[in-house]
């Protein structure tokens, strides 16, 4: 029996478990219309309405959280840089304020103040750098930091995905799944269901982060029928200030595009080259599934009808990855990059025909090591696991609390009707014990009380509306 369909079948014995969840009532926003709920890991939150009621809404549900947000920032913030978050926060006011459209300048200050109303002591600032930290710390401090266009210090591999299509999947339609690498003390914070109605464009149903307008780890579908995912363009080292932050334009495209096309456009209106990807869009309404890779000064857009594409980190224009990037070598499967894209092409033409959003589940857990010819969950895997690797390369550390934490898979006929299927924690069920890794790695001591536990929990489909 191949991996896969081992795989496979320990998922159709979890099935009877995929809808158990740890409901509790729903709490409700002070006008009615905003509520959230728990479910086996998540958080699902409602919001709806104009810019600022939908963002008060949010940061009335979600005031704990964030408040535990502003604390974990400050603190490994300065752990990891050396400067205070603060600095970001003000350069981000800097820089992004004047190309920030007003409607999201309006959430922003709706989610501020809705999280002081309900306790937490927290600013426009605040929430504005939590939004754009990405790109201030990972794109615009090392340049700054070390000198325009210099070569970045900041680790960009991150995230397995693929989209499919035509011959490729069960019924013809496209599905497209994605698992989020994240170093775990910050994956913690990616545990929203986020369903957002405004008044104004398309509804979104994604996943997020308390505090945060877009999607950030980047899975989410629109009621346009558009299905959006992302892999990180590894080793990108470009940036231009004073340019439209990329969580803007990822929420604009998200709200107002309806085909592809317009989702390119807008997202490529006024880039500045902060957080470069791999963006992988299906159409729900035609079948038809888009790679768009979107740098600095160049971008690359390929569609089919019939076939594949994956994303692990990699760029396959030839601009992007010899003028924007260094030290991306495609061929190098010793490194994270190269193996899994070896082995997702390898998956997707041993399912050919077969593939679905349940059987991408199993693709999404896959754990055979390119590199070292054997099933192990490691830095190289289609999961990724660094926390179990005790050899990775490119100066990585052993056992760097970080890796796959999250599952998403998703089809045509699902996005038509606003569902996707999620998993909280590492899509295969490994578990991670955050005390346990603490005491057996205590060079990284300086994470207690900031890593979390992902326990396995089941996979289990959400939807647009959903209430408890």
């Amino acid at each position: 029996m191949s991996f896969i369909l081992a795989v496979l079948f320990l998922f159709a014995i979890q099935a009877g478990a995929a809808f158990a969840a740890d409901d509790s009532a729903a709490e409700k926003s002070p006008d009615g219309m905003g509520y959230r709920f728990e479910k086996d890991g998540w958080t699902y939150l409602h919001i709806e309405g104009s810019p600022y009621e939908r963002g008060y809404q949010h940061g009335y549900l979600m005031a704990p959280e964030i408040l535990e947000i502003m604390e974990s920032i400050r603190y490994l913030t300065y752990y990891n840089t050396g400067v205070d978050f603060d600095f970001f926060a003000e350069n981000a006011v800097r820089m992004y304020v004047p190309n920030i459209d007003e409607e999201y300048i309006l959430e922003m200050d709706g989610i501020a103040d809705g999280a002081e109303a309900a306790g937490a002591d927290v600013t426009f600032q605040d929430i504005l750098g939590w939004n754009s930290y990405k790109e201030t710390v990972g794109y615009w401090w090392p340049i700054v930091k070390s000198g325009y266009y210099s070569e970045m210090d900041y680790d960009m591999e991150a995230c397995s995905a693929f989209a499919a299509t035509g011959n490729y999947t069960e019924d013809g339609g496209a599905v497209v799944a994605h698992t989020t690498w994240t170093p775990y003390e910050r994956a913690r914070f990616f545990h929203i269901i986020a369903d957002v109605k405004p008044d104004s464009g398309h509804r979104i149903l994604m996943q997020s982060a308390p505090g945060l307008i877009d999607s950030s780890t980047d899975f989410l579908i629109t009621d346009a029928g558009l299905m959006i995912t992302e892999t990180t363009i590894s080793g990108f080292n470009k940036y231009q200030e004073n340019r439209t932050p990329s969580f803007m334009r990822l929420r604009k495209a998200s709200q107002y595009a309806d085909d592809p096309d317009s989702f390119v456009t807008i997202m490529n209106t006024n880039r500045s080259g902060g957080f470069a990807n791999t963006w992988l869009v299906g159409d729900a309404n035609t079948g038809e599934i888009m790679r768009f890779e979107q740098g600095l000064k160049f971008f690359n857009v390929s569609k089919t009808k019939d076939g594949y594409f994956v994303g692990a980190n990699s760029v396959e224009d030839a601009r992007i990855r010899n003028f924007e990037c260094s030290g991306l070598d495609p061929t190098d499967v010793r490194g994270s990059v190269a193996s899994r894209m070896v082995r997702l092409p390898q998956l997707m033409e041993e399912l050919k025909g077969r593939i679905s959003p349940e059987n991408a589940k199993a693709v999404l857990s896959d754990h055979y090591d390119i590199w070292l010819e054997e099933e192990i969950a490691s830095s190289r895997t289609v999961e990724g696991h660094y926390e179990l690797d005790p050899n990775p390369v490119y100066n990585r550390q052993p056992y760097k609390p970080a890796g796959s934490y999250d599952g998403k898979t998703v089809n045509s006929a699902m996005a038509l009707n606003m569902t996707f299927n999620a998993r909280w924690g590492a899509p295969s069920g490994i578990a991670f014990d955050a005390d346990k890794y603490l005491e057996e790695h205590p060079q990284f001591g300086y994470l207690d009380g900031y890593l979390d536990s992902f326990p396995t929990h089941s996979w289990n489909v959400f939807e647009a509306g959903e209430m408890v």
